[in-house]
């Protein structure tokens, strides 16, 4: 339709970009796949194994058992346009424009998505899929997650004592990665917490670039996390590199298109991402 490609140091730049914006992206595992029919398959179970003297029989043990997890794919597209009259104009910095604009929205969309993704079109939200339940890893069935209840109605905790509940229900190999992953609502709460001798449990990043804690783990801020409602899961706590699996479609494609609307110029940037539970 009469578009051309840009040059590939501004694909990098909108794809370097779009990652820093996305928080999900940041903590979760990311793969690049050549196809968009891509599954792994996942250990549920785990072999068994007996113990045995040297002459004892060797005896047919518990095969393990396993789930097939197949991210779910779509399009994320931005499309901003620019008059020609702009683009003529020396001061402004087109590249740029075009960078930080489409970085953005991709961002956006796809942080909504990797949280509270149905799957249609778009990769399947962590959130998403069955409603999590109460019952611990070992007779939970595969792809639900757990919750631990507030104890209120509509509201957090009164006590923080809860939220070592939450945090000791996670096995301990994946406590050693775990964060917290929560809006700024919730973290604004959270930063109001005690503990018996009136020290705050949130405390500050002691270095650069490191997350400020609770309870002594990272947190994520997620502006697409729920609010705090009645039946609903505000603040997520887990290894999130084990727990949910991100797959771009090899490349971003972007076009440069000065003929379907005369006088404009559209820039139509756009990559196929998934996403899907992996380790629940």
């Amino acid at each position: 339709a009469g578009g051309f490609a840009l040059p590939e140091i501004i694909e990098r730049q909108i794809a370097r970009l779009s990652v820093d914006i996305s928080p999900i992206r940041q903590i979760a595992t990311v793969r690049t796949v050549g196809s968009p029919d891509y599954k792994e398959l996942f250990d549920i179970n785990g072999a068994g194994f007996e113990w045995l003297g040297e002459t004892d029989t060797r005896n047919q043990t518990n095969t393990p058992d396993l789930a097939e997890v197949a991210p779910t794919f779509g399009m994320a597209s931005a499309k901003p346009q620019a008059s020609e009259e702009s683009l003529d104009d020396l001061f402004f910095d087109v590249e740029n424009w075009l960078v930080s604009s489409a970085a953005e929205a991709i961002a956006q969309g796809e942080g909504l998505a990797f949280i509270t993704g149905d799957g249609t079109k778009k990769p399947t939200g962590f959130l998403a899929g069955p409603t999590p339940v109460t019952t611990a890893d070992s007779a939970r069935a595969f792809g639900t997650l757990q919750y631990i209840a507030s104890g209120q109605a509509a509201a957090l905790p009164t006590s923080a004592d809860i939220f070592y509940d939450l945090v000791y229900s996670l096995r301990a190999r994946y406590r050693n990665n775990a964060q917290w992953v929560t809006s700024k609502l919730v973290l604004a709460a959270l930063r109001k917490y005690k503990d018996t001798t009136g020290q705050y449990l949130w405390q500050p990043a002691l270095t650069a670039g490191q997350p400020a804690t609770f309870l002594g783990y990272g947190i994520t801020e997620a502006e697409d996390m729920p609010a705090i409602a009645a039946n609903s899961f505000p603040l997520a706590f887990g290894d999130f590199k084990e727990g949910y699996l991100i797959c771009d479609k090899v490349g971003m494609r972007i076009t440069r298109d000065a003929i379907t609307t005369p006088g404009f110029v559209t820039f139509y940037v756009r990559r196929r991402a998934g996403g899907k539970k992996l380790d629940p």
